[in-house]
């Protein structure tokens, strides 16, 4: 159930270990480390999925995607709960970086020919902010990228 949760895995987590542990009508588990892990690691697993799905080009027309701005919630959400429960996330901090290049690189290339208008529904601010999140130096992104990003309006 907390693998294939909805947008917040940590809420089924969390749902799922009242149910088991607290709730009344639930079966009152005591878990040890050992059971409470994979539980983690599924959560974990559903937040990069949807972090992946969210940053997946050949996603942006059909209804399950989000996008950017969502991913970029949802990375913060992860990190929070991997610092909660200890577990390093650096191996997918570098997907989600080469993942969130090559949605950039898409999208400019498409737009640019005239394939599409921008579906990146971030501010440029917000773009630079999960840019330097992931370890990526602005330097790097698409030289138009700032073109494909929502204004900010005052």
């Amino acid at each position: 159930m907390v693998r294939h949760s909805g947008e917040i895995p940590e809420v089924a987590l969390h749902a799922s270990l009242h149910y088991l542990c607290e709730d009344a009508e639930g079966p009152r588990f005591i878990l040890a480390d050992e059971e409470l892990i994979p539980l983690q690691e599924a959560a974990l697993e559903r937040y990069r999925e949807i972090i992946l799905r969210d940053l997946d080009a050949a996603n942006r027309d059909r209804s399950l995607f989000r996008g950017i701005k969502r991913a970029l919630h949802n990375w913060y959400r992860f990190a929070r709960f991997s610092d909660t429960i200890g577990c390093s996330y650096e191996e997918f901090r570098e997907t989600a970086a080469q993942t969130l290049m090559l949605y950039l690189q898409q999208e400019s290339d498409d737009v640019c020919s005239g394939k599409r208008l921008s579906s990146i529904n971030c501010t440029t601010e917000a773009m630079l902010s999960f840019a330097h999140t992931l370890g990526i130096d602005p330097v790097e992104l698409p030289g138009d990228w700032a073109y494909l990003c929502e204004k900010t309006t005052i």
